[in-house]
């Protein structure tokens, strides 16, 4: 028997139709539509604003609607991996949440937290699931409503982010098509420069912890960035050489959307034409683990069978990596 490969077979997303313009933020903080495009690359993002609405929620759109395009049941899912940074609840897993309420009775489920790097730890754990030849369909998921811990009065964080998320079905794959490679990497010193201050047991919530701001996200931007940069082009470029690509061999780059100059910067390192780059930071934003699963899910139509896709995130922690994978089905195709 050939060696199984975990491929991935279908592919869904959603975003909330509420959007956040830039326009709207100059109403808001001390910014501008020129000042958050030439520094980010965003130029609106999607904000879930019903009340009584969390991530799951969201997540159940994308799911339900990825069931429908594979035509399967959610019987049929074994297993669930939920990459988020924003959990319907500290407990239990929105995995579990998420599992009840599309009806997975079947399914192991539990969450995954790597920050932005989140979705691509999740692929990477999904495949070795697959690959061991136990489970047949691994519901891979990456989602966040990153505006419950946003303080709109911080022009450093609330010009970035954005609410949605998307998912991805992994299968068994004798073909040599899926999951061929990954550089996955963490380094929890850079936990200083990206965190959400309160909220966990080493800072419980209190009355002084929310007045003082704390359940937000916290970022020192230009050590982010700096990392970033180095870091996503490093392992892009090292995932090539593993593999003996060539820039030419590498159909699409599909990046972390947390900041178009790191994109670009990523591109540039892998030699990366702009044409071969998803990018969907300008009407997104950085939706967190939403990001890689958004992009395949808008770009769907445009690949092929047997594309070589290199997928590169980078995330508070700090975590960071990429994937080679081939793409399994023609998009085109899908209806």
């Amino acid at each position: 028997m050939n060696k199984i490969t975990a491929a991935i077979t279908a592919v869904n997303g959603y975003v909330p139709p509420s959007i956040l313009s830039n326009k709207d933020l100059e109403m808001m903080v001390d910014t501008s539509d020129e000042w958050i495009t030439s520094r980010t690359g965003v130029k609106e993002r999607r904000i879930l604003k019903e009340p009584g609405l969390a991530t799951s929620d969201m997540a159940v759109e994308a799911v339900n609607g990825l069931l429908k395009k594979r035509g399967i049941g959610p019987d049929e899912i074994d297993l669930i991996i939920f990459a988020t940074v924003t959990g319907d609840m500290i407990f239990p897993s929105t995995a579990c949440i998420l599992a009840d309420k599309i009806g997975a009775k079947n399914a192991l489920a539990y969450d995954l937290g790597a920050a932005c790097s989140g979705f691509l730890f999740s692929l990477e754990t999904g495949a070795r699931f697959i690959e061991s030849g136990k489970y047949k369909k691994v519901l891979v998921i990456g989602a966040d409503k990153m505006s419950a811990i946003i303080d709109y009065t911080d022009r450093n964080t609330c010009i970035i982010f954005g609410d949605g998320g998307g998912c991805v079905l992994l299968e068994p794959n004798y073909e040599g098509l899926g999951i061929i490679d990954s550089v996955l990497k963490i380094d929890g010193s850079g936990r200083h420069y990206l965190h959400q201050k309160a909220g966990g047991s080493l800072k419980p919530p209190t009355h002084q912890t929310v007045d003082a701001k704390e359940h937000y996200v916290y970022q020192d931007g230009k050590t982010v960035f700096k990392f970033a940069v180095n870091g996503m082009a490093d392992v892009s470029a090292q995932i090539m050489e593993q593999n003996h690509l060539t820039a030419e061999d590498v159909d699409w780059l599909v990046p972390h959307q947390a900041n178009l100059r790191i994109i670009d910067a990523t591109a540039d390192r892998m030699g990366i034409s702009k044409e071969k780059v998803m990018i969907n930071i300008d009407h997104f934003g950085n939706t967190t683990n939403g990001t890689l699963p958004l992009c395949l899910w808008e770009w769907e139509k445009k690949l092929k069978k047997g594309d070589n896709l290199v997928l590169a995130a980078f995330g508070g922690g700090f975590t960071w990596g990429a994937i080679y994978l081939k793409w399994a089905y023609d998009g085109s195709k899908v209806a």
